[in-house]
């Protein structure tokens, strides 16, 4: 049986955000940053804004995924960022 991983176990248990099943590995960065609005908008456990616990649960995933996350797939969670900013009326990143 293999331990889990410390990221796995915080995003799990974390005062974070209950996430939907997956939402990491979609293929559009839209859907992605609308799941992440729509669970940091409904979350009772997370402690910063909405944007601020959205925007971290995905940078979190990204760092934590490191050397193991596709260059595809870390195009796709880059992009979701700015997809988010907009989807909270934020100024996209230069």
């Amino acid at each position: 049986m293999r331990a889990k991983k410390w990221s796995q176990d915080v995003t799990e248990r974390s005062d974070a955000l209950d996430l939907e099943r997956d939402v990491f590995t979609l293929d559009d960065p839209r859907r992605i940053a609308a799941s992440l609005k729509r669970s940091a908008e409904q979350s009772r456990r997370r402690k910063a804004t909405p944007f601020r616990s959205a925007m971290s649960m995905l940078t979190f995933y990204i760092n934590g995924a490191g050397k193991d996350l596709d260059a595809h797939q870390r195009r796709v969670l880059e992009q979701a960022k700015d997809e988010l900013r907009t989807a909270f009326g934020k100024p996209r990143k230069a």
